[in-house]
């Protein structure tokens, strides 16, 4: 073989071995030995956002079988109340008294009250301040249940359900929302003024 024919031996020879180069496949990055990491550094990690949002208040309600008088499960509920980080912590008390609508509208609202001011009395005489509680009397305007079956006779279990007071404690941080006196509410309060002291109710 010549010189010319080595030499266009040799550029052949050359551009078929980088054909076959160029046809192999890139090889992929090796993973790290400890496996992949976060792109946060560990002591920069936050908070979920749901802790950091405010603690909600707290709410539950006492039933009153008959009258105004705690009874035995009532005065437990409200030995779980005053234990709460809601009322430890200072928030402010919203008791909304409640009755069925088994009399008529006035007393029904004084039973309501009733009902509310003998929550807070227990809440005052074990250790929270009257100042941080407040009474609404709504009478029977907020019926929980139907106080009359379909047929128009009386409900019983659900006027029990009414004969209620709603509390409501608030955190600390948060500001209690207390409803102005319903028009009934105020119209009873005035004839109390006249008359003295309400009479005892059981609606």
């Amino acid at each position: 073989m010549n010189r010319h024919g080595h030499h266009v031996a040799i550029v052949v020879s050359t551009l078929l071995l980088a054909a076959c180069n160029s046809e192999q496949p890139p090889t992929a990055p090796e993973e790290p030995a400890e496996g992949k990491r976060s792109i946060f550094r560990p002591e920069f990690q936050v908070e979920p956002i749901d802790s950091l949002s405010p603690p909600e208040s707290l709410e539950t309600r006492i039933i009153f079988p008959d009258g105004a008088e705690l009874s035995q499960e009532a005065r437990a509920e409200l030995a779980t109340v005053l234990a709460s980080p809601q009322v430890t912590g200072g928030g402010a008390i919203v008791l909304r008294g409640h009755s069925d609508s088994g009399g008529s509208d006035d007393a029904n609202m004084r039973a309501s009250r009733a009902r509310a001011e003998a929550v807070r009395d227990w809440l005052v005489e074990n250790g929270v301040e009257a100042s941080r509680i407040s009474v609404i009397a709504f009478g029977e305007q907020n019926p929980a249940a139907p106080n009359a079956l379909p047929d128009g006779s009386p409900n019983e279990e659900g006027r029990l359900a009414n004969r209620r007071v709603e509390i409501e404690v608030y955190t600390a941080e948060q500001p209690a929302e207390v409803e102005k006196p319903t028009l009934a509410e105020s119209l009873a309060t005035e004839t109390e003024d006249e008359d003295g002291e309400p009479s005892e109710e059981t609606q």
